[in-house]
């Protein structure tokens, strides 16, 4: 049996009051519509239609850039309710697919394996309309299903038209269904606008009952499934919400959190075995954490990838390499190119810039080292700059192995200091150095040996 979906995200989000189409927000580093792309798309046989209305350039362009072909695209032109959004992708999957899910755009906490029950249930009934809900208290704007005495669902009334008994009700529509195809093409056409003119696709609901052609509803236990965002107080609780699922997830995977509340890890991030992360750590991108590491606390990495054993503490790094066995910090700048090889450590306040230093290296606090190539074994000692900009180009820098760098030298690029070679404290290096040789003074120049005479 074949499986098409409908995902809507045509709506204006007035009450984000931005000028970004509120489902490109991003929820845990990634726009809202993703989410409700990435339930859908491991349940469905065809591309999912996107509904787009407000803002459907800037929707089409995003989505296009990750999914390609494995999302469609259908315009709405005029935003006339869920009914008529549905409808808009008509010409695209009538015929094709024998079950269609409908799902929203702006509802980023709906589980694929929600999506996957919801489907089974569907083709285990044979009815016309499998719905989801959840019992609880949710924010104003979910509709109410409306139950017969026996406990069948007999309707589901949008909380604009909802009666002030209705109102009472605990049981949500979190606006997640499974069709028969046929039977929802068919009926779309039948909706009748509401009094603000707009075609309801819970109509469906009350639709299907009156014809005998049965309802189903999957009670979802899960209450923060049915988290949908309207303004930015939605944006915030859905964070939130997210936050605490996927932190759960790598807590039971062997992952320590000292406070999970204050520790934000991003859905592409993955992280090893038996690896802490102390409060105030923020993990975005596509951040990848060895096993046994000690991150945080007050760190942030983004598009950094981390071995073994590996500490770091209080410390930022963006699209950076960092090996096994390093020790970074406090208040460490991995800026962009920056790779760390194993066992290297990284004094407070050190910052490194498309620069790699090489095995067993060790830099002092208070350096900056950019556009550099430092070889394994080097001692930096605190306070080395690498000057590698002369106003106009960026100059590089190499420092061969078993090098000893004296505090407070500059190294003036472009520059190659030899292997074994040493810089006094204070030098200031303007010319290139050989190996096992060292300099002096500013600028720094080799030290001579003294003859002795008897």
């Amino acid at each position: 049996m074949t499986i098409a979906s409908v995902v809507l995200a045509a709506g204006l989000g007035k009450r984000m009051h931005s000028a970004q189409p509120k489902t490109l927000h991003p929820v845990l580093g990634k726009p809202i519509v993703f989410h409700a792309l990435d339930a859908v798309l491991p349940h469905t046989d065809l591309a999912p239609a996107l509904v787009t209305g407000y803002g459907s350039e800037l929707v089409r362009d995003e989505v296009a850039r990750v999914y390609g072909e494995r999302v469609a695209f259908v315009l709405q032109t005029e935003q006339l309710g869920t009914g008529h959004a549905v409808r808009s992708a008509e010409a695209l999957l009538r015929g094709k697919a024998e079950t269609i899910l409908v799902t929203f755009g702006d509802m980023p906490m709906l589980r694929p394996e929600t999506i996957e029950r919801l489907i089974q249930i569907q083709h285990g009934s044979g009815c016309a309309v499998t719905m989801t809900s959840v019992i609880g208290d949710l924010p104003r704007g979910f509709g109410r299903v409306v139950r017969s005495p026996e406990g069948r669902v007999r309707a589901i009334v949008e909380e604009a038209v909802a009666t002030h008994e209705q109102l009472k009700i605990r049981e949500y529509n979190i606006s997640a269904y499974c069709f028969d195809a046929e039977w929802m093409w068919e009926n779309l056409a039948a909706i009748k606008p509401s009094p603000k003119g707009e075609f309801y696709i819970t109509d469906l609901v009350e639709m299907a009952i009156s014809q005998n052609k049965g309802v189903e509803a999957l009670v979802l236990e899960d209450p923060a499934e049915g988290l949908g965002i309207n303004n930015r107080v939605d944006l915030a609780d859905c964070e939130r919400a997210m936050r605490a699922r996927v932190n759960r997830q790598w807590m039971l995977a062997g992952v320590s959190f000292l406070d999970p509340d204050t520790t934000t890890v991003e859905m592409d991030v993955r992280i090893g075995q038996d690896t802490i992360l102390y409060p105030n750590t923020h993990l975005r991108g596509k951040t990848m954490i060895g096993a046994n590491c000690a991150i945080g606390p007050d760190s942030t990495l983004v598009n950094t990838s981390v071995g073994d054993h590996t500490v770091i503490r209080y410390s930022v790094a963006e699209n950076a390499v960092v090996g096994s066995h390093v020790s970074m910090g406090p208040f460490c700048h991995l800026r962009s190119g920056a790779v760390l090889k194993d066992h290297v450590h990284l004094g407070n306040f050190g910052e490194v810039k498309d620069s790699t230093l090489g095995e067993n290296t060790r830099m002092g606090h208070f350096s900056y080292i950019g556009d550099a190539k430092i070889g394994r074994d080097v001692n930096i000692g605190a306070g080395t700059i690498t000057c590698n900009y002369d106003g106009k180009t960026k100059h590089p820098t190499e420092i061969g192995d078993e090098t000893f760098i004296g505090s407070d030298t500059m190294l003036v690029a472009p520059l190659k200091i030899g292997k074994r070679a040493k810089t006094s404290a204070g030098a200031v290096v303007i010319h290139d150095v050989p190996d096992d040789t060292l300099v002096i003074g500013v600028p720094a120049k080799p030290k001579q040996r003294k003859d002795h005479c008897e």
